[in-house]
Formats: structure tokens, sequence, C-alpha cells
């Protein structure tokens, strides 16, 4: 079975995979269609259904969750490399992938 990905609404220009994924990729939901992954995407990241250009609004859920912060490939991987979120003032600083905050240090350091 081909990887899949999930669009919410028919106006989101991103899709949340619903497995690992490098290659093709079934989008389901409103539109559904074919892409190529321009890399490799894990489960519960997003993908970019259209180019976008910095400053563009990143739509899921039907609403703005943030902004593209440089251009982004239709294909692509969407996340703190990438996008500036509109709910998490402090996204830029998590890590890319374990999430974890880097503006701040730890007691155990």
């Amino acid at each position: 079975m081909m990887p899949r990905a999930f669009q919410i609404h028919a106006n989101d220009n991103v899709a949340t995979l619903l497995d690992d994924a490098d290659g093709e990729i079934q989008i389901l939901g409103s539109q559904p269609q074919e892409i190529r992954l321009l890399e490799k995407i894990s489960r519960g990241h997003k993908v970019a259904l259209k180019d976008l250009s910095a400053g563009d609004p990143v739509i899921k859920f039907g609403a703005r969750i943030g902004q593209a912060t440089k251009p982004i490939a239709r294909g692509a991987w969407v996340h703190l490399h990438n996008l500036a979120s509109d709910v998490d003032d402090r996204s830029s600083t998590l890590d890319l992938h374990s999430g974890a905050p880097t503006d701040t240090s730890s007691a155990y350091a």
C-alpha cells in the first residue's frame, strides 16, 4: 500500500503524514491526489501540497497556523526549519527533531 497523508480541509496547503514516507504518497481527504515527496517525512509531520513563497500563510484545519519563513516546494517537509508558528512564539527555538526547547538551560547541565 502507498504511504498516505491527510488533507483536513479543502483550503489546506499542507497535509499530515499518516505513515513514514519517502517517494510517492497518496493524499486522502477533500482533494485526493498523489504527490512525490522531496525528502523523507515522518508520520505526523506536514508536507506542502503546493509551492509556497516566504511569507505565505500555511493553512491547516482550514485556518492559518503560521507562515513560510523561506520558499517551500510542493512535496517538501513543512516544520520548524521553514515555518514560523502563529500559535507558539517559541517554535523557532525548538530543536528540529526532538521539539525540545533550546532557548533555556537545564538545571542538570
